[in-house]
């Protein structure tokens, strides 16, 4: 199969024109005029431009369906989803919840690993969003369930997940929490999140084996001139890289168009999303244990505090482009440095012979067209 006469991002994020040849689902060729017979599908995309399946690494639902429900239904339900929305590759992630659900959720997870969906996107890795975080900083995760970091626990999940476990969050304050970082670096990518720590303890932890931070910016302390907290010890640190939810509420945008020049290809967009993202605004939902509802787009325990969002990967590029961030470097948040965070950029994240023939096509507003994956 080729695809023809279209405009793509190539694997510097570059915007080029030709065309990609497919077989087997992965890309053999990318480039001008490739050589092909009558007898060899043929689709024209001139006027369309074609870009990476996007790439969801952190996602607690979608579409009615959570990754705490421990099902197989409620995963292929978010991936049925996700595919409609242009995402290829995703990491269910779970809450700070009991050991049972933590185990279903794995279990679930990798049953979709072992056998994806032919209509959704694929499960490729799991994210551990809990229960090794802080009191004081845990936002929408339940307090009742949070445990200091353990590497022993950490272990018997990941080896329960098949390995499947690729990123896993800590306060790495909280006791144990460097000792946890330097171990657990060995089995995935270690990530600071909900957490109480400085600039010098979230130095510290980088030191440790932490590379990676979760939602920036969100349940961690903020940049001040005189103290620059962990928003300030990621910026400064080239070892690590940082979500971003991009939906506006979070993150104000001229913060957000601020971090993508600082981060640069550190910065990956995440949606955060959970399972209120599709449905009809106004009635309560689940999120690990807790109510929470939904107005004018912004997702709420009770008590106003922000719980997880309901936007996607394709509305947060959109968004992005539209504040000033250059489309190119959007699209690399979006699929090729999530890929790397998770160690499997050798397999997809962009258009390259070799990877994954994960591709989105988008017209001139940048709406999706098609999704091949």
């Amino acid at each position: 199969m080729f695809l023809i006469n279209a405009a793509y991002y190539d694997k510097n994020f570059q915007l080029a024109h030709g065309d990609i040849e497919i077989e087997d689902g992965r890309i053999q060729q990318v480039g001008e005029k490739l050589a092909y017979t009558q007898k060899d599908l043929a689709v024209d995309c001139g006027g369309y431009t074609i870009v990476p399946g996007f790439v969801d690494i952190h996602i607690h639902g979608a579409d009615s369906a959570d990754t705490c429900d421990g099902s197989r239904e409620a995963l292929d339900t978010m991936a049925k989803f996700l595919l409609q929305r242009g995402v290829t590759s995703f990491c269910p992630t779970t809450m700070t919840t009991s050991e049972e659900v933590i185990r279903q959720s794995l279990l679930a997870a990798k049953e979709c690993a072992d056998h994806p969906l032919e209509d959704g996107a694929r499960v490729v890795g799991v994210n551990m969003e809990g229960p090794f975080i802080s009191m004081e900083k845990r936002g929408a995760q339940k307090a009742e369930h949070i445990v200091a970091p353990d590497f022993d626990l950490f272990k018997k999940y990941f080896d329960f997940s098949g390995g499947l476990v690729r990123l896993v969050d800590i306060a790495p304050e909280q006791p144990g929490g460097y000792a946890f970082a330097s171990k657990a670096k060995e089995l995935c990518t270690v990530s600071i999140a909900h957490t109480t720590s400085d600039f010098d303890q979230a130095k510290a932890a980088f030191d440790s084996g932490v590379t990676h931070a979760t939602h920036l910016f969100n349940a961690m302390s903020g940049l001040n001139h005189r103290s620059p907290g962990v928003v300030g010890a990621v910026f400064s640190d080239s070892r690590v890289r940082a979500e971003l939810i991009c939906d506006g509420i979070h993150i104000h945008p001229a913060v957000l168009k601020t971090a993508f020049q600082v981060l640069g290809d550190r910065a990956i967009v995440i949606s955060d999303s959970m399972r209120a993202n599709g449905m009809p605004e106004g009635e309560p939902f689940d999120l690990g244990g807790q109510q929470v509802t939904v107005h004018e787009g912004k997702a709420m325990l009770a008590d106003g505090t922000i719980a997880g969002s309901v936007t996607n990967l394709h509305e947060e590029i959109k968004n992005l482009a539209s504040w000033g961030v250059p489309l190119g470097e959007a699209l690399k948040a979006a699929t090729l440095t999530p890929a790397k965070a998770i160690g499997l950029d050798d397999k997809i994240g962009s258009i390259e012979p070799g990877k994954r023939a994960d591709l989105v096509v988008l017209d001139e507003c940048l709406e999706i067209v098609g999704v091949y994956h």
